[in-house]
């Protein structure tokens, strides 16, 4: 059976974790940062997780 390939774009974007979750970047932290409050750039800068339902959709392409 052939094998998938990884699919680099997404391989650039997200990180797995040692626990195996997915680490990914905050939407909106890219531009127009100076027209956003000073707590949302902070909490942009945190980064977050992918649902498990998503995980388990690009598991295969990482």
């Amino acid at each position: 059976m052939p094998k998938l390939k990884t699919h680099k774009g997404t391989t650039k974007v997200l990180k797995i974790r040692k626990g195996g979750t997915i680490s990914i970047g905050r939407p909106g932290s890219r531009h127009n940062t100076g027209k956003k409050n000073a707590s949302v750039n902070r909490k942009n800068r945190k980064g977050s997780s992918l649902s498990k339902a998503d995980q388990n959709r690009l598991r295969d392409i990482i």
